[in-house]
C-alpha cells in the first residue's frame, strides 16, 4: 500500500512518464464510494484522470474490460497509460457530469425533463450491447472473486444483508429461518441463465454524460451473470427515485429492444425480474450498512430511505410472489424500524430549512454531517473559562444554572455568542434565498459538557424563536436531542 505523502508523487512521475512533462496542476478529486483515488491532471489546456488503486485484481479487471469495450466502440474511459507494478493508471477525462447529478439537478422530477427518460433509454439499449454482443468477446479469466454470478456469489450478497445491514441496524430476524429462505431464494436465483456480461453494478452514479453523449464508468466488478441482474441495478437504484410509472415504461423499452433486436423471450425474462430486483436491492443495503452505518458515508446513510420505499412498493403490489416467509417478514420490519426514523425525520421532515445543532468533545470526532453538506460551522469554545477545571461544576453540565452563571459572569460567552449569531445568520438568511435544506452547527469543547452545551443551547433558542425552520439539538455527550419541526 502506498502512503499517502507519496501517492501525489506517485502521479506526478507517472503523468510525466506518459506525456514526457510535467504537468501543470493535479487536484485529488472527492472520494466515491470505492477505495479508489482519482486525480484531475490539468496540461497544455486539456485534462485527465490519474487512478491509484491496491487492488490489483481489479485494475486488471478494469483495464481489461475497457479495452475490450473500447475495440467494440461502447462509450468507456480510454485507457491512456497504465503501470501495474505501481498500482496506478490514466484515462481520458470524461468529466463531473453524471446521470444522478442531472437527475439531482432536476430536482428527480422527471415530467419536468423529459430529456431524462431519453437519458435512461439510451442507457438501456447500450445496456444490451455489454450484456450480448460484449460478452462473446471479453475475456473472463480476468473476473473476481469469481468468474460468474452463480449461486456462491448469490450465497455472498445474502449474507453481506444479513450481517452488514440486518445486524447494523439491528433488525430482528430468526437465525434459522432466514437461512432457510436464504437457500430457497438462491435455489431459484442460481437456476436462471448466466450466459451474459453482467455490469454487477449499473446504476445513475456510473453513467456519464459528456456532449451529449452517455459514458459508462466501474465496471470492473462484470462476470458472467443473468440479464435481469443489471437492468433491475438501474430501475431500483435507490438514489435515484425512478417513479414506478416510469419503471415499466423504461422495462418495456428494454424488453422490446430485447426482444425485436435480439430475438430473446420477454416472458422468460420476466419470469425471474422481481428475484434478481430482490437480490440487487438487498446488496445494496448491504453496502449501505457497512459504508453508511459502519463507516459513515453519508449519501449512503441516505440511501436506507428510498431503498425502504422501493420494498414497500415491492411488497404491497404483490411483485415478491416467493416462499420466502421469513424474509418477508424481515422486509416488513426493514420498513417499519424505529431505528431509521430519525434518518427520515432529518431529510425529510417538509420543505423548510432544516438547522442541526451539536455539541461534542474535541476528545472525540467532529459530528458527521448527515445532510452531506461538508459540517458546516464549527464554533471551538475552549477559548472560553471552563467551568470544569473547578470541583463544584464537574458533575454538572452547561444547562444547569450555575454553570450558565459562571460562563456569563467569567467568560465573553456573550460576545462569542453575539458573533455566532451574526455569522449563521447571515447563512441562514441566504440559504433560505437559494432554497437550501440543511445546515449544521457544531459547538466544541473539552469534554463536551459546559461550555458547547450552553453554546449550543442558546442557539438552539434564538434561531427556533426567530426562524419559521426546523431546528434539530443533539448534546452528543450528555446524550440529549430536542428539536422543534414546522
Amino acid at each position: 500500500m502506498i502512503a499517502n505523502h507519496l501517492k501525489l508523487d506517485l502521479i506526478r512521475e507517472t503523468f510525466k512518464t506518459w506525456y514526457g512533462k510535467k504537468a501543470d496542476f493535479i487536484q485529488k478529486l472527492p472520494q466515491t464510494a470505492s477505495y479508489r483515488e482519482y486525480y484531475r491532471i490539468s496540461y497544455n489546456g486539456d485534462t485527465v484522470i490519474g487512478v491509484i488503486n491496491d487492488d490489483r485484481k481489479e485494475n486488471e479487471a478494469f483495464l481489461s474490460f475497457s479495452k475490450t469495450f473500447d475495440k467494440l466502440n461502447l462509450n468507456v474511459p480510454k485507457v491512456l497509460y497504465e503501470d501495474l507494478e505501481k498500482d496506478v493508471y490514466l484515462l481520458n477525462d470524461l468529466g463531473d457530469t453524471t446521470l444522478y447529478s442531472v437527475i439531482y439537478a432536476n430536482k428527480h422530477d422527471y415530467k419536468a425533463a423529459p430529456q431524462l427518460i431519453d437519458l435512461y433509454k439510451r442507457s438501456l439499449e447500450q445496456l444490451l450491447k455489454f450484456q450480448i454482443t460484449a460478452d462473446k468477446v471479453i475475456d473472463y479469466k480476468y473476473c473476481y472473486p469469481r468468474a460468474k454470478f452463480d449461486r456462491q456469489s448469490i450465497v455472498w450478497d445474502l449474507n453481506y444483508f444479513k450481517y452488514d445491514f440486518l445486524k447494523l441496524g439491528r433488525i430482528s430476524f430468526d437465525e434459522q429461518l432466514l437461512e432457510n429462505d436464504f437457500q430457497k431464494f438462491a435455489d431459484f436465483v442460481s437456476s436462471v441463465s448466466t450466459d451474459y456480461f453482467l455490469y454487477r453494478d449499473f446504476q445513475s452514479r456510473n453513467i456519464m454524460i459528456k456532449d451529449e453523449q452517455i459514458y459508462f464508468i466501474d465496471y470492473q466488478g462484470g462476470r458472467k451473470g443473468a440479464l435481469q441482474y443489471d437492468v433491475a441495478s438501474l430501475l431500483y437504484d435507490a438514489k435515484a427515485e425512478i417513479p414506478n410509472y416510469l419503471r415499466e415504461e423504461l422495462l418495456n423499452h428494454y424488453l422490446d429492444k430485447l426482444e425485436y433486436d435480439y430475438g430473446l423471450s420477454r416472458n422468460d425474462f420476466m419470469k425471474s425480474f422481481y428475484a434478481f430486483v430482490l437480490i440487487r436491492i438487498m446488496q445494496a443495503m448491504g453496502a449501505y450498512g457497512f459504508r453508511g452505518l459502519f463507516e459513515k458515508k453519508v449519501h449512503l446513510i441516505k440511501s436506507i430511505l428510498p431503498a425502504r420505499k422501493n420494498l414497500k412498493y415491492l411488497l404491497e403490489n404483490g411483485k415478491l410472489d416467493f416462499d420466502i416467509p421469513h424474509l418477508h417478514e424481515v422486509f416488513k420490519n426493514i420498513i417499519t424500524s424505529d431505528e431509521f426514523n430519525i434518518y427520515e425525520e432529518r431529510f425529510l421532515p417538509n420543505n423548510k430549512l432544516s438547522v442541526t445543532i451539536t455539541s461534542f468533545s474535541y476528545k472525540r470526532e467532529i459530528p458527521i454531517d448527515l445532510a452531506d453538506n461538508g459540517g458546516g460551522f464549527v464554533f471551538d469554545c475552549r477559548g472560553l473559562n471552563n467551568p470544569g477545571r473547578h470541583i463544584e461544576y464537574k458533575l454538572l453540565n452547561g444547562r444547569d444554572q450555575s454553570v450558565i452563571k459562571f460562563l456569563i459572569n467569567n467568560s465573553n460567552v456573550d460576545v462569542f455568542m453575539s458573533n455566532v449569531y451574526q455569522l449563521v445568520d447571515s447563512t441562514i438568511e441566504k440559504y433560505l434565498e437559494l432554497g437550501f435544506k440543511n445546515l449544521m452547527v457544531n459547538f466544541g469543547c473539552t469534554g463536551g459538557q459546559h461550555r458547547s452545551v450552553y453554546c449550543a443551547d442558546k442557539l438552539y433558542e434564538y434561531l427556533k424563536s426567530k426562524y419559521d425552520i426546523n431546528v434539530f439539538l443533539s448534546h452528543i455527550e450528555q446524550g440529549i436531542k430536542e428539536e422543534v419541526v414546522r
